[in-house]
């Protein structure tokens, strides 16, 4: 089965040093996106970017061979991919000859595409290049309002509102108090996050107080912020809304899921402070 009990996380594990395809657990997103009023044809467009910072494998002469990955799962693909398996996959590489890191990436496209049911972007950059610049999200930061906060979970809605009496404004607005939890293990997710949108003009500290009731909450990341950008969109209709957050990494690999009502505007890929 394919849900998140049936998967690795919060088990006791054998970690593989060879390579098995098998390992990559699946999850549907249909069930989440069906708790949150995502219907078909989606209201969004997306990605999920993954930054892999711990793989290696062997060249046909033994010598280890290391590299950063990136993944770009698109968000209309079936299922996401359950990151301690993920990693676990990624893991069964060290021992693993292979003729090439071309060759390696034909593999890695090969399965992420069958695990999430639709093809899947892979990227390897050279271990010593520059390749992953820093950048902190762009936009005006909500984390300095002066609000007293009490609620921390679960996410309310409700704390959203847009003055529809005001001009149309065109924003961008961030803030670092993401955090959410493991649906499974309970360990927390930190998270930096970007709202970008054209619309009425939202409450800041009530979108401030929204964001900080994520944080005793349980979800993946790709789920809190699709619920982030359904939340938003219902509550404060903007004309156009884009949602991206950047997760601090756990086990080499960090999630960094976009949602946006505009076709063709994938972000970048420059790591955060945190990152």
């Amino acid at each position: 089965m394919s849900t998140p009990d049936h998967s690795p996380l919060g088990k006791a594990t054998v970690y593989a040093d060879r390579y098995d395809p098998g390992l990559l657990f699946p999850i549907p997103r249909v069930a989440k996106r069906n708790e949150i009023g995502v219907g078909m044809p989606l209201p969004f467009h997306g990605t999920d970017i993954w930054n892999a910072y711990e793989l290696s494998w062997l060249d046909m002469r033994g010598k280890p061979q290391a590299a950063v990955a990136e993944f770009r799962i698109p968000a209309s693909t079936p299922n996401i991919i359950e990151s301690k398996s993920f990693k676990l996959y990624l893991n069964g590489f060290s021992q693993e000859p292979l003729a090439s890191a071309a060759a390696l990436r034909a593999l890695l496209q090969q399965d992420l595409t069958t695990a999430a049911g639709d093809v899947v972007e892979v990227i390897l950059h050279p271990a010593r290049t520059a390749a992953h610049t820093f950048a902190d999200l762009a936009g005006e930061s909500i984390d300095e309002l002066p609000v007293a906060i009490d609620d921390y979970g679960p996410p309310k809605a409700d704390y959203l509102h847009a003055d529809t009496a005001a001009a149309v404004v065109e924003e961008t607005l961030v803030s670092d108090l993401l955090r959410s939890n493991c649906p499974v293990t309970g360990q927390p997710d930190w998270g930096s996050v970007q709202i970008a949108y054209r619309g009425a003009p939202l409450d800041r500290e009530g979108l401030l107080r929204y964001l900080v009731s994520f944080r005793t909450h349980s979800e993946f990341h790709e789920q809190c912020v699709e619920r982030i950008f359904m939340d938003i969109s219902a509550r404060c209709a903007p004309e156009r809304l884009s949602v991206y957050a950047r997760y601090t990494r756990r086990g080499g690999l960090d999630i960094n899921p976009f949602r946006s009502s505009v076709p063709g505007n994938a972000p970048d890929n420059r790591r955060g402070a945190r990152q």
